[in-house]
């Protein structure tokens, strides 16, 4: 499986909150952001600082697809 964060992107579009907000509200780095962006797993820790500066629930910002098999 592998971490998808299409979710959260557009809920910050939904809201009209930039990436630097979060960042900023949610107290993550710019290295976890960067992760982020990378579709790239990130703690739960991470996860529920980014849940509770939105209010929102977990399923409302990652989503797990399956890997293409090469």
């Amino acid at each position: 499986m592998a971490a998808n964060y299409a979710r959260l992107w557009k809920l910050l579009i939904d809201r009209n909150i930039n990436k630097t907000k979060l960042r900023e509200m949610s107290g993550i780095s710019t290295g976890t952001l960067a992760k982020l962006g990378k579709n790239e797993y990130v703690s739960t820790e991470v996860l529920d600082k980014i849940c509770t500066a939105l209010d929102c629930e977990v399923g409302e910002v990652i989503e797990f697809t399956k890997k293409d098999i090469q």
